[in-house]
């Protein structure tokens, strides 16, 4: 049975130690928008950073609070194990990647496309994804 797409992802929502930091750098690697920006839950702030019809949304508690390490997700239940961003030209973000001062890790070519990670501050795992 066939059913019909009835839905699609909208935004993520992911804790950081600064949304403003972060928002730069996805705007910087990536060329996207702050979309929204304020006061968000527990007095805490969220930057919503991305393109007109999808964003992550990038919160952070109350100034002070303590922020939690980062770890390993992918043995957790509910964990964020990284974000795919698709780009035209994997190359040139990849080079954009490395002068912003990340190091991207795992190269893979597998159907459908060309891809590598990195990691950024927040200790979030970032895959690259070009469709050639």
């Amino acid at each position: 049975m066939t059913v019909k797409q009835t839905g699609r992802l909208e935004h993520v929502n992911v804790t950081v130690a600064n949304p403003e930091a972060t928002a730069a750098m996805l705007e910087t690697l990536f060329g996207w928008k702050v979309r929204w920006q304020g006061t968000a839950m527990e007095v805490g702030r969220t930057v919503h950073v991305g393109g007109d019809d999808f964003y992550i949304a990038l919160y952070t508690g109350p100034d002070g609070e303590p922020q939690a390490p980062a770890h390993t997700s992918y043995r957790e239940r509910a964990g964020l194990n990284h974000i795919g961003v698709v780009v035209d030209d994997l190359d040139a973000a990849e080079a954009r990647v490395r002068a912003a001062g990340y190091r991207p890790g795992e190269h893979h070519d597998y159907e459908p496309g060309r891809r590598f990670y990195f990691h950024e501050e927040n200790g979030i795992e970032i895959e690259v994804i070009a469709y050639d």
